[in-house]
């Protein structure tokens, strides 16, 4: 009788092939965790924060005055006399600010609206008193009278 020589049996592999080396296990393993977590941000945005917001110091501007307690205040000339009171203050597109004054008439019958920009008003510290440099009632009533837009 013949011989023959056998190696002992090794318990059957049930893994395939290759999932065998470990290496290749990692490989395969990192692949589908980076798959899974890419699929998840998809499905899931992460939050977005704005930075280019820009930021106000806001102690300085509670130091400055309120268009809500600027409206009905009289407006005075460099002489002192009241010519007009603030009516108003629209921004423009371009982002300019106009005071809308109420000029002439008497007693609400007869007033005109006018439009100046805004940065020719003087006010003082409390923003109590206002007042437009070099203008007479006269030159504030010949100047083109404002409307609304519809």
């Amino acid at each position: 009788m013949i011989k023959l020589h056998s190696s002992p049996m090794r318990p059957a592999e049930t893994k395939p092939r290759f999932l065998r080396g470990s290496a290749i296990r990692t490989l395969v393993l990192a692949v589908s965790a980076a798959s899974l977590a890419g699929m998840l941000m998809t499905v899931m945005p992460a939050p977005v924060f704005s930075q280019s917001v820009p930021q106000a110091d806001v102690a300085q501007v509670a130091f400055g005055h309120r268009a809500s307690k600027m409206f009905e205040r009289a407006v005075v000339n460099s002489q002192g006399e009241t010519i007009g009171e603030i009516n108003d203050l629209v921004i423009d597109k371009q982002k300019k600010v106009y005071a809308i004054i109420e000029v002439g008439g008497f007693l609400g019958m007869g007033e005109n609206l006018i439009a100046v920009p805004y940065d020719s008003l003087t006010l003082n510290d409390t923003g109590e008193k206002i007042s437009l440099p070099g203008a007479t009632k006269e030159e504030l009533t010949s100047l083109p009278k404002f409307e609304y837009h519809k």
